[in-house]
């Protein structure tokens, strides 16, 4: 393999672990992969550069803490699952094709959609279904304990997929594997 498709794997790489991150936590991910950008140590595809704009670094830092904090909340989590599913889906596509710098945009948007909103949202809906057993078993005490894993997840995934792709992409593969069994799981006893 050329230089050239080793780098477009690694952004692939890049893109899938920033995505399996945002099925944690939606502006996590994106925040970092901002501050990222803007401190050099990301490529963004042509049309990204806003993402690494004092607007959006402030916004999405903003979004972060609100989020990170409405979390912890008991019940009014759930409600933001009603919300963060759609958003992780979208998230999640534009982080995978913000990473997918010599790609053309018509597979670049292709990819982005099936894999990066397609990893992004099997794993922000597989954490939801976990919280609401967490609500379940402990009537929300436990939600916080789990929404600080969320976020310590997130976190770290996001900064492994930043600094080390294709491990980071091992470890979204996992999880994606994961979720999916528990998935099937849920539908044969359904």
């Amino acid at each position: 393999m050329d230089l050239s498709g080793f780098e477009t794997v690694a952004a692939a790489a890049l893109g899938l672990g920033l995505a399996a991150a945002v099925g944690f936590r939606v502006f996590v991910p994106v925040l970092l992969a901002a501050l990222a950008a803007r401190l050099g140590h990301l490529e963004l595809a042509a049309g990204f550069g806003w993402l690494a704009s004092d607007a959006a670094v402030v916004v999405l830092g903003v979004a972060t803490l609100l989020e990170i904090g409405a979390y912890l909340v008991p019940w009014l989590d759930h409600l933001l699952d009603a919300v963060a599913g759609p958003a992780a889906i979208a998230a999640g596509t534009v982080l995978m094709a913000s990473t997918l710098v010599d790609v053309p945009p018509w597979l670049r948007w292709g990819v982005a959609l099936v894999a990066g909103g397609g990893t992004a949202g099997l794993l922000h809906g597989t954490m939801a279904g976990l919280r609401l057993g967490s609500t379940a078993a402990t009537g929300g005490l436990g939600n916080p304990v789990l929404a600080t894993f969320e976020t310590g997840a997130a976190t770290a995934l996001a900064v492994l997929a930043i600094a080390v792709p294709l491990l980071a992409v091992a470890v979204a593969v996992f999880l994606v594997a994961r979720a999916a069994r528990s998935l099937r799981r849920r539908r044969r006893r359904a």
